[in-house]
């Protein structure tokens, strides 16, 4: 059953189509072997931020005071131009929380969200920003160039999901970040906080923005605290910038370490592509398994793998 988001006023940019599963009450919530399960791991976004959920997002004043933080973060991890207005980008906008730190720094943005409840909220709420009901894993609509700048708070971790049989997760990521490296200025940023699930989901996401023609890191502010700790994936289009600095005791030797790894990444990939380089087994079977998260095609592993082979004279 598809459905269409169209009882948004002018001000709303568009519209776009996406489906939705008739019977919500297959999504199984809360408790699951004792622990308690991710939002993401619950079911579609669309179907997790019903009414109830955009209500708490906008009435809880822990929600608010967090949002509002992570925000912060994030529009100053885009380094923009001072005392000069930007134009930017809020994926996975909601209720338009974000959206409002935006404002208060005066800057003029829109905002992508695939939950029409948190939509319907952001529009009571009156918010200055316009607004689109979309998927992010379809990738957003824009002209090249168009933003500034682009934020995201916990809402990228979605796409590390199959929420539905025609999800892929690898091509999902690369989409959002193919398109989401068009719509922005070439030497602006995009810095997406998230909540991630391993390190295995870390690889993939980043492996994907690399593939779309990012360049950048991983962002950790306080690394030695359970609760203060947070993740935001600090990108680059179109130019290779120094990644910023995390907060807490340990930032400087935290940014170092994640930049480098990004990037020794990248040339991992450039280097293996159309050569023969020898390498230990680890290695090529450690390359087999990632390109498979990937979704690629790849060979299966055989006594022969990572075998060195005989020079030609």
């Amino acid at each position: 059953m598809a459905h269409t988001f169209r009882h948004l006023p002018t001000r709303v940019l568009c519209a776009l189509t996406y489906n939705v599963c008739a019977d919500s009450t297959s999504i199984e919530f809360g408790i699951m072997a004792g622990s308690v399960r991710r939002p993401e791991q619950t079911g579609p976004p669309e179907l997790f931020y019903n009414e109830d959920q955009a209500r708490k997002y906008t009435q809880n004043s822990r929600i608010i005071e967090i949002q509002s933080q992570m925000s912060e973060r994030a529009v100053e991890l885009l380094c923009l131009r001072e005392d000069q207005p930007c134009y930017l980008l809020d994926v996975g906008c909601g209720s338009g929380l974000s959206g409002d730190y935006i404002t208060e720094q005066g800057h003029h943005w829109v905002g992508i969200d695939i939950s029409t409840a948190m939509l319907d909220v952001a529009l009571d709420r009156e918010i200055e920003g316009d607004l689109i009901l979309g998927d992010m894993g379809q990738g957003i609509p824009f002209r090249p160039g168009t933003f500034d700048g682009c934020i995201s708070i916990s809402a990228l971790q979605w796409l590390c999901n199959a929420n539905k049989k025609t999800h892929n997760p690898p091509r999902r990521l690369f989409r959002f970040f193919t398109t989401l490296y068009s719509a922005l200025a070439r030497g602006s940023r995009a810095v997406l906080q998230l909540y991630p699930e391993n390190a295995e989901q870390l690889e993939l996401v980043t492996a994907q923005a690399m593939r779309a023609g990012f360049t950048g890191g991983m962002v950790v502010d306080f690394p030695n605290s359970t609760k203060a700790k947070k993740f935001f994936l600090c990108l680059f289009a179109g130019v290779s910038g120094v990644l910023p600095k995390g907060l807490g005791e340990e930032s400087a030797e935290q940014g170092v370490t994640h930049q480098a790894s990004f990037v020794k990444e990248r040339m991992r990939f450039k280097n293996a592509k159309g050569k023969s380089v020898k390498k230990s087994k680890d290695w090529i079977l450690e390359k087999k398994e990632r390109r498979r998260r990937q979704g690629k095609e790849v060979r299966a592993d055989t006594k022969y793998s990572g075998r060195k082979r005989r020079p030609n004279f």
